[in-house]
């Protein structure tokens, strides 16, 4: 085995502790979005980085767009660590933005407690665990001394949950980061080359307002919302029929997320409002599926006396399609992944959408691994109890190492 990478491992083995409290403390602080108010994360986070000698330049996104958004606060980072000329330049973006952590904890979701070999807490898996990889493995890249040739950035961002266009988008629009190749946030059992679409609308049923005694003088706005969901849920059994041909994605699929309306219960509402999220394989054509959906609704509504809707897009995120720019990274990743973690790892695609789609559509390749387990469904994340195998987070970093030195090399 190569030399440098045992010097690598050893490195990381010799900081892990260092790692972990790294992490505790990005999870202790909250970044619960909605309602968004991230700005203090990142301070703290550059805070941390410079103690270990990592400058982050800090670029705040102006309040205004900001709002306009959803959110309260946003403060990207970007750590440059340029070396000789002549060779590529590749980013590591994660993610610190995270739904709020909801009911059922037995853990505290900012405690980054240490349990059975796991931390837990909100973010501990997606994706403040990567943060940390990312940050220790080009600490342990650095820490050989040997001349390396392109770079490395450090993006860390905050607005994965609503979209991305403010975390990586917002500063690819403003050529404050423009890699060769990208390695973002993910799980270190696959390496992932593509992902779906996503669709999200709001849709506002309106009916008219009216005593409960006398449910005659009004149009029931939750009864008309009722008929029109009972058709965008009959869409999901069509939606199995359709296949994707990318191994780890299925079929297309719809959810409602969440309804609100009325103002008393005795009364007959008179506008209700949901949001739903519409999923696409990569072979769907995201105008084309929009327009489907907007018939589904205006169909449905048609057919209940006196009810009107209103429709907004609140996102459309394209899917992300492999570029054939991105081999040199799948194949380190795959080569040390399968020699750290004793197993294959496959590069395939997966249901879920990212961020990482803004670089794709700027014809900037880029592959999805990091700390993780095998699924989302393990990791708990948006879920209770979410938790990252520290044993994970170890060799998922010395892959990540491993895999930097194999393309910035001399």
């Amino acid at each position: 085995m190569n030399a440098h990478y045992l010097q690598l491992d050893a490195w990381i083995d010799a900081h892990f502790d260092e790692q972990v409290g790294f992490l505790q403390a990005l999870v202790r602080v909250p970044t619960d979005t909605p309602p968004g108010n991230n700005a203090p994360h990142a301070e703290c986070t550059a805070e941390l980085l410079a103690a270990m000698g990592l400058h982050a330049e800090k670029y705040n996104v102006p309040a205004p767009e900001v709002h306009a958004a959803g959110m309260q606060s946003i403060t990207n980072l970007v750590v440059r660590r340029p070396y000789a000329q002549g060779g590529l330049t590749i980013a590591l973006n994660a993610h610190g933005d995270v739904v709020p952590p909801g009911e059922g904890w037995t853990h505290d979701p900012y405690g980054g407690e240490i349990a059975d070999g796991h931390m837990f807490g909100r973010a501990t898996a997606v994706s403040k665990s990567d943060f940390a990889s990312y940050t220790f493995a080009v600490r342990a890249l650095e820490s050989l001394g040997l001349p390396l040739k392109g770079g490395v950035e450090l993006l860390f961002t905050y607005d994965e949950e609503f979209g991305g266009e403010l975390g990586p988008g917002w500063l690819l629009e403003k050529g404050l980061t423009q890699p060769d190749l990208l390695l973002a946030a993910g799980f270190s059992y696959q390496v992932i080359t593509a992902h779906n679409g996503c669709l999200q609308m709001e849709v506002t049923v309106h009916g008219k307002m009216a005593h409960a005694a006398i449910p005659e003088s009004g149009v029931d706005a939750l009864q008309g919302a009722v008929h029109i969901l009972n058709a965008l849920y009959a869409q999901n059994a069509l939606y199995k029929q359709v296949k994707s041909g990318v191994a780890g994605i299925n079929h297309p699929y719809l959810n409602v997320g969440r309804i609100e309306g009325g103002t008393n219960t005795n009364v007959v509402p008179g506008k209700v409002v949901f949001k739903l999220d519409r999923r696409m394989i990569p072979e769907e054509n995201p105008a084309q599926v929009e327009a489907s959906v907007r018939q589904v609704i205006t169909d449905a509504a048609a057919q209940v006396g006196g009810i009107t809707v209103d429709i907004k897009r609140l996102l459309l995120a394209h899917a992300m399609r492999p570029l054939a720019g991105n081999q040199p990274l799948v194949d380190a990743l795959q080569k040390h992944g399968e020699a750290l973690f004793g197993e294959p790892i496959p590069a395939m695609g997966t249901p879920l959408y990212t961020d990482v789609r803004l670089f794709a559509e700027r014809g900037i390749p880029g592959v999805i691994y990091g700390a993780g387990p095998r699924t989302v469904l393990e990791s708990h994340a948006k879920r209770a109890d979410e938790r990252l195998s520290l044993d994970d987070l170890r060799r998922a970093t010395k892959v990540v190492a491993r895999t930097l030195l194999d393309v910035l090399s001399t």
